[in-house]
């Protein structure tokens, strides 16, 4: 899918929203929300959406996943590392985090993805300014996490600037 349109991404995003929405109206309304306490490392899998010019097309890679919540405040620090054959991709970001049950954030950040500038990682083969939406649940009776989120990383192909769109999701351990 190359060349995603500035309506696309917006749909993309606001996808995103819907189920962010659709979270909350599934929580219980009688219940105070409550932070997903904990920091957490993880483990999983990433797809990446879009492609650059010939020669930077993207696909399915690793990621692990490290988010340092802060508790008395609704920001987490958060931390990707891609994999894709033999490219590399870290992308820090800074998070905005709300609590939509006891155990389930959502949230989005804003960071920068950082490439070794070979072939594309999920995120592309370029450096870029990007956006994270997200969501976090803490398994009830457990230290496991589920994390699933997107990447938007905007001018992120040498080839033809195209915004690289990513997606992954895995499990993580609290610390």
């Amino acid at each position: 899918m190359k060349g995603w349109s500035g309506s696309s991404i917006l749909s993309a995003v606001g996808l995103v929203g819907v189920l962010a929405g659709g979270c909350l109206m599934l929580t219980n309304p009688t219940a105070k929300a409550q932070p997903a306490y904990g920091s957490y490392i993880g483990v999983g899998a990433a797809y990446g959406l879009t492609s650059g010019g010939p020669g930077e097309e993207n696909g399915l890679g690793g990621v692990v996943a490290v988010r340092y919540k802060f508790l008395e405040l609704p920001v987490s620090v958060r931390a990707q590392l891609f994999a894709l054959r033999g490219s590399t991709a870290f992308v820090p970001t800074v998070s905005y985090d709300v609590p939509i049950g006891w155990q389930t954030d959502v949230y989005v950040g804003v960071g920068a993805s950082v490439t070794d500038g070979t072939t594309p990682s999920p995120v592309g083969n370029r450096s870029a300014f990007v956006i994270q939406p997200g969501i976090d649940f803490a398994v009830p009776n457990s230290n496991v996490v589920i994390f699933a989120n997107s990447v938007f990383a905007f001018n992120a192909f040498k080839g033809n600037g195209n915004t690289a769109i990513a997606i992954q999701g895995g499990l993580g351990l609290q610390f």
